[in-house]
């Protein structure tokens, strides 16, 4: 099945499998392939399928389709084109017949058991040997074969390189055998892997002649095999009987193939696999080559050779960035488990501290109410210090389930739930949510709602955390600045179709070069109190809408941070004017906006 693989860009190692007739490109989550990156446009490109191939043309995006580094409005894919947009850039795999069919039961490992039959091999090369390439003389040129290897010799190494990007092991070996096909005139072909843990070839691709299908089994020699596997020598069969190499009991070719060739697939440090070509000559053939039976010679099979060994590099390469991808997501979730160990442990901390104030409290309450006339004074003490211990424990609880929320919400891959939605009292909540906090901390807090905003359909819960992380972080930016203060303001841009929440803060402001690691996972620059997760949940949040997190910051001026709502999808409630207030200052703020 045709796919596309992301290869590069902020949703690397995502596949997009091919199945409908059109698909679309974009950020926005209408697209059947939706890219997380805020280069692409909206509705950037689609794929129309034609036959057995798809066609891609650009929808007018604002930065361009790319393919294979070249700008392209409309363009017919073939397997391995790398298309670019944005700053992403996926590989095309396209279709491959008979990639995918369950072959297990279509070859067959002949035992070493016909005492009647014998063959001999005609030549045998190491695979240093195979890849020491000499093309033939003019005299020998007369085979077509030969004539067009000699002219396409560069293009085929080309072509076994360019196999070597494919992410697809099963795509990769399709393409592969497919390509033995076109170099070399054969009837049959199969591939077979080693599986490490069963210490055994496990055919993986079968090809028959272009134009034939049959469900005949190949029947391949397990004498040829270990041969071929042990000393790493691909050899050329053919069923004469004078090769001293081979006990005549053992069994090399039992359903009549006259010729066959069989390479190891020899990559950097070892042999992953074998590929085995034969052909059978019909008394007719036979007639018309003038009684000449053999079909390969040497050079067939230094081709092979040197083919084996580009395609065992492809399968490396291939492990090798699964095994690399495993590593990476594994040393992802040891940050993960150390950075929350981390976290739980301060809060916990808490927790502990405001337990032992609580127990202090109800220890001195208790001795004071044991007296025949209790001290109220005492009595009034142990109660505060109960109600402060209490107060830090709410406080750690708060904090527990916010990590809790966060990781949630970044972790797990879901849709958002849009319904008609005021984007107005979502902001509004979140300022009266932050008013008291705000306040302890002495920062203004005000509030600017637009004065004719629609009602739009988005997520209401998940625009209210993304939005809630980027005032609590603009507060905390200015828990030490003098007179600092917070703007929450709301827009809409009917022309532009766009509602957007900006967050303003006269705080320390942000390092140019902090800015691109702002939202990445884990990263604080609270010391302590942060954990790192807010910034990256809020533009997930807002990317899963489709939308974009801007920002702005100047050192020693403060920061802006800008949610961007598309709104091309309008909700199913007409628009309505809100007759809020245009600005509403908290009690520690003044009565102008900043």
């Amino acid at each position: 099945m045709p796919s596309l693989f992301v290869i590069q860009g902020r949703d690397q190692g995502s596949r997009f499998q091919l199945e409908e007739s059109v698909h679309t490109v974009g950020r926005t989550q209408n697209n059947s392939i939706r890219l997380h990156d805020t280069e692409v446009s909206r509705e950037h490109a689609e794929l129309v399928r034609h036959g057995d191939s798809y066609v891609l043309r650009d929808l007018g995006s604002s930065n361009g389709t790319y393919v294979n580094g070249r700008p392209a409005t409309e363009h017919e894919l073939t397997s391995g084109d790398q298309l670019q947009f944005g700053k992403s850039l996926l590989l095309y795999t396209g279709f491959v017949e008979g990639a995918y069919e369950d072959i297990a039961d279509k070859v067959d490992i002949v035992p070493r058991a016909d005492a009647n039959d014998g063959s001999r091999i005609v030549a045998a090369l190491s695979h240093y040997e195979g890849s020491d390439w000499e093309l033939p003389g003019s005299s020998s040129s007369a085979n077509s074969w030969l004539a067009r290897a000699r002219s396409n010799l560069q293009i085929m190494y080309r072509t076994a390189l360019a196999v070597s990007h494919t992410m697809d092991i099963d795509q990769l070996l399709a393409r592969i055998m497919d390509m033995i096909f076109e170099w070399v005139d054969a009837d049959r072909g199969c591939i077979m892997l080693k599986d490490i843990e069963k210490d055994k070839l496990v055919p993986k691709v079968r090809r028959h002649r272009r134009g034939v299908r049959t469900d005949e089994k190949i029947s391949i020699s397990k004498t040829i095999l270990d041969y071929v596997v042990e000393r790493n020598e691909g050899v050329l069969t053919s069923n004469a009987r004078d090769d001293e190499r081979w006990d005549p009991a053992e069994s090399i070719v039992k359903l009549g193939v006259r010729e066959a060739i069989c390479v190891p697939m020899q990559g950097r440090y070892d042999v992953v696999g074998v590929i085995y070509i034969d052909t059978s000559i019909t008394p007719q053939r036979m007639l018309m080559n003038q009684g000449q039976v053999n079909q390969f010679t040497e050079e067939h099979l230094r081709l092979m050779i040197a083919i084996a060994h580009q395609a065992a590099l492809a399968v490396e390469d291939t492990s090798y960035y699964k095994a690399l991808v495993q590593a990476e997501r594994l040393a992802a979730v040891g940050q993960t488990i150390a950075s929350l160990s981390h976290h739980i442990k301060n809060i916990l901390q808490g927790v502990r501290g405001g337990s032992y104030l609580i127990e202090l409290g109800l220890g001195d309450h208790e001795r004071a109410g044991d007296e025949e006339r209790p001290d109220r004074e005492a009595v009034n003490k142990a109660v505060e210090t109960i109600r402060k211990g209490w107060g830090i424990v709410e406080r750690n609880q708060e904090r527990i389930s916010q990590l809790v929320l966060d990781m949630l919400t970044f972790s797990k891959e879901r849709e958002p739930e849009p319904r008609p939605s005021d984007l107005n009292e979502i902001a509004k909540e979140v300022f009266d949510l932050m008013q008291v906090r705000a306040e302890e901390m002495g920062v203004g807090l005000s509030l600017q709602l637009a004065k004719k905003m629609p009602v739009l359909s988005f997520d209401p819960e998940g625009f209210h955390r993304a939005i809630l992380n980027i005032v609590t972080n603009a507060i905390d930016a200015c828990d030490e600045i003098e007179n600092g203060h917070v703007l929450i303001r709301t827009e809409y841009d009917a022309q532009e179709k766009l509602a957007s929440v900006a967050v303003t803060d006269n705080g320390p402001g942000i390092a140019p070069d902090d800015l691109e690691a702002i939202f990445n996972i884990f990263v604080s620059r609270k010391g302590g109190r942060g954990t790192g997760l807010g910034l990256p949940v809020s533009r997930k949040i807002v990317e899963e809408h489709g939308g974009q997190i801007l920002v702005k910051s100047e050192p020693g001026k403060g920061s802006t941070f800008t949610l961007e709502l598309p709104t091309s999808q309008p909700a199913e409630v007409p628009p309505q004017p809100i007759p809020a207030p245009e600005i509403q200052p908290s009690a520690t703020s003044d009565s102008t906006a900043h």
